[in-house]
């Protein structure tokens, strides 16, 4: 073969040789766009693996469908969610976003710096070997006899004396101890004698709980150096605040040297006499076994025989004395006016046995019309009274044999007093009473 057939040979491979290579190129570019292709589609079922793609694509925005591709159009200031993965929910809960503060309603509060250059540094918070220990104010002396005074007079009325104590406890009174024993017995003071026993037995129950020994004398101190003002309101005050002392004595809540030893540093007239009173009631015969009923019992605890056995002293003290003043107080002492019927019943009864002497007569008249006035004794005790003693009239008329004469004249004169009516003065003369007739007609009686 010559040359110029090789060179033609030559010329007519190399077109057969280019189409080879552009189709092996083809074929790798074919080759390298499937794995692209492949790549892309596990993408996006990666991304879009939610089972709902529509509803998806919905709860993040508008959702529409280009090319048989899902696109979904966000709003600018959604604060959705929007990754399709979600549950369409708001971020954080509505709170960390772009120009906002948190979520609705939450306090930022900032803790101790640590920086020592901080202006808000405080040493003595990051010294850990610091306790913080809240402290409460004690109350302050009004707000002491205000907290007091309701307790007291609650008392009056239940009688609980660890009621009293448990209430005591919760006050924050402080180095103020004594006040408790000041403001009691100031209140029982202007009390009667039943709420003076009350009293007496509190102060015993709270000493060595709420005050000690020196508390309750310091008490008594200031108290008789307040008697000038405790005077005003209860003009008794020294008699009583002696009382309540001497009674202290005997319950040992006081020592016996408080009534004595005291009459040097007391100038007060007033608190030397309160004192004297405590004296004479611990220095009388079986003084501390008689203190003990200094105040008495309470009117509905006294048995019969001894409410009259006080009042029969009652009326022989007036008839001495002719003060109907002190006779008002006594009575009004006992407490009982639910039996003043049996007081007008013995000052009947009391003219009667002195055979209706005109003083006796004229002082008891003037007694029952001033116990009336002052309603002290009711009307209808007044007129008890009276038919109590008529129904007993004939027995009595056994040693006083003119007693009904004598109760027609004593009946005369309270009619006359305006304390009886005249229909019970005129009821007398039809009563059924034994009468004794003169000796000449056989000592008959009709």
């Amino acid at each position: 073969m010559s040359g110029d057939d090789t060179v033609v040979a030559m010329d007519e491979q190399k077109p057969v040789l280019e189409q080879s290579e552009l189709m092996d190129s083809s074929e790798e570019m074919n080759g390298k766009l499937d794995t692209k292709l492949r790549h892309m589609a596990k993408r996006r079922v990666k991304r879009n693996s939610s089972s709902d793609e529509n509803a998806a694509a919905a709860a993040n925005g508008v959702a529409t469908v280009v090319g048989g591709v899902i696109k979904t159009v966000v709003h600018k200031n959604d604060r959705k969610s929007r990754d399709a993965r979600g549950r369409g929910l708001p971020k954080k809960g509505g709170a960390g976003g772009k120009h906002t503060w948190g979520k609705p309603g939450e306090v930022y509060e900032e803790g101790p710096t640590e920086d020592m250059n901080d202006p808000n540094y405080d040493s003595d918070i990051q010294d850990k070997n610091v306790v913080v220990k809240s402290i409460a104010l004690p109350m302050s002396p009004e707000d002491i006899q205000k907290a007091i005074e309701p307790i007291i007079l609650e008392y009056f009325d239940h009688g609980d004396t660890d009621e009293v104590l448990a209430s005591f406890s919760e006050l924050n009174i402080g180095d103020r101890k004594y006040d408790i024993p000041v403001h009691t017995v100031t209140i029982a003071l202007e009390k009667k004698t039943a709420q003076k026993e009350m009293t007496s037995v509190l102060l015993s129950h709270l000493k060595g709980k709420i005050y000690n020994e020196d508390d309750l004398a310091k008490a008594f101190m200031t108290l008789l150096d307040n008697l000038d003002d405790l005077k005003l309101d209860s003009p008794d005050a020294p008699k009583v605040l002696g009382q309540f002392i001497a009674r202290c004595v005997a319950d040992d809540c006081l020592p016996p040297k408080f009534v004595h030893s005291n009459p040097g540093p007391v100038t007060s007239d007033l608190a030397k006499s309160a004192l004297e009173r405590a004296h004479v009631l611990l220095n009388m015969k079986h003084g501390l076994v008689r203190l003990d009923n200094v105040w008495g019992h309470g009117g509905g605890r006294r048995p019969n025989k001894h409410l009259i056995k006080m009042m029969l002293r009652l009326l022989k003290e007036y008839l001495s004395s002719e003060d109907k003043v002190e006779a008002s107080t006594c009575l009004h002492d006992l407490e009982v006016p639910h039996f003043h019927h049996e007081l007008v019943y013995e000052a009947v009864n009391m003219v009667i046995e002195d055979d209706g002497k005109e003083r006796t007569m004229k002082l008891i008249v003037s007694l029952l019309k001033y116990f009336y006035d002052s309603v002290i004794v009711s009307a209808d005790q007044m007129l008890r009274g009276f038919d109590r003693f008529v129904n007993a009239l004939p027995e009595i008329s056994v040693d006083v044999p003119h007693a009904d004469t004598i109760l027609d004249k004593l009946a005369d004169l309270s009619v006359d007093s305006g304390f009886l009516s005249a229909k019970f003065r005129d009821s007398l003369s039809t009563r059924g009473r034994k009468r004794f007739v003169s000796e000449g007609d056989g000592g008959l009686q009709k």
